[in-house]
């Protein structure tokens, strides 16, 4: 069974999630919630969900950048974004702190903004302290993309959403990205578009 991607305007994207009480994070109905949305990311394909992406008001996010899904980027796109394989994990109550407050800029698109993706700047490298499925505490340090990924999830747990940091003009649909900024440098689509550089 798939659970239901909310999309951009349902209004538990935009409320602060509640943490999960230790009880909480260990009973069988967050068990069941956190196998769910791993099936329902997968299905997407999506390399994370957050729980108020399936309408459930809840600070959990599951993560997973699977080896297949960068099988056909070319090398040196996967160096420039620091991509790596990310294995399957669960964040529950997470806090990010910055760890390398280094800017990059790449495009970015939600499930939750269905069909559409911006140039985003994130944090290069993060920290983030939670819990995992088995109420356990975990740290995980991430740089790259891995980091963005962290960002990103972590937003939807504030109600935050990637449009509220794009770079505007960048805005597109994924059909147009794909014909013509794709395979462009972001110096490239800026100039394109008229943007100057960024500052910091």
């Amino acid at each position: 069974m798939m659970l239901k991607i909310v999309q951009a305007g349902e209004p538990v994207l935009r409320r602060r999630a509640r943490d999960l009480t230790p009880e909480e994070m260990t009973s069988p109905a967050v068990r069941q919630l956190i196998a769910l949305m791993r099936d329902t990311m997968r299905d997407a394909p999506g390399v994370g969900l957050a729980a108020p992406q399936v309408g459930v008001d809840v600070r959990l996010a599951v993560i997973e950048d699977r080896a297949e899904y960068q099988a056909g980027v070319p090398a040196e796109e996967l160096a420039a974004r620091e991509r790596k394989p990310v294995d399957f994990h669960v964040l529950i109550n997470p806090r990010l702190v910055v760890e390398d407050p280094t800017e990059v800029e790449f495009y970015e698109g939600c499930l939750s903004v269905s069909g559409f993706s911006a140039l985003v700047r994130r944090a290069r490298g993060v920290r983030v302290e939670a819990f995992d499925e088995n109420g356990q505490a975990l740290s995980v340090s991430a740089r790259g993309w891995y980091a963005r990924i962290l960002q990103h999830e972590i937003d939807h747990l504030d109600g935050t959403l990637y449009i509220d940091r794009m770079e505007p003009r960048s805005f597109t649909t994924l059909e147009n990205h794909r014909r013509h900024w794709a395979m462009r440098q972001v110096a490239e689509v800026r100039q394109a578009l008229g943007l100057s550089e960024p500052q910091g």
